[in-house]
């Protein structure tokens, strides 16, 4: 079961841990991770893990006002955000008005 909560303007949720699941830790998409603070996962978001759930919040935001017929967006796991780039040349970078979590 998972709760979806929304706080400030990053994307949040909750997921309760299955009975005999969080013997060493939380199983999230796969993989173990140790009771805690987390500061990033391989899916960039930063969680605390309890024998009893793992809260997580994204730590990139989703662009929504730029350029749509002229950049396209371009998730960039290393710095873990959207990169927003030109459609014909994506070495180039395209103005972001705003963003959203």
């Amino acid at each position: 079961m998972g709760i979806i909560v929304t706080l400030g303007d990053a994307y949040c949720f909750t997921k309760i841990n299955k009975p005999g699941e969080s013997d060493k830790g939380c199983v999230l998409n796969g993989k173990l991770y140790p009771f805690g603070h987390i500061s990033r996962t391989d899916d960039c978001y930063r969680c605390s893990c309890t024998q009893n759930q793992i809260s997580c919040c994204s730590l990139f935001h989703t662009p929504v006002g730029y350029n749509k017929e002229k950049c396209k967006i371009v998730f960039n796991k290393r710095s873990c955000n959207y990169d927003v780039v030109e459609n014909n040349d994506p070495s180039k970078d395209c103005f972001v008005h705003s963003r959203v979590g």
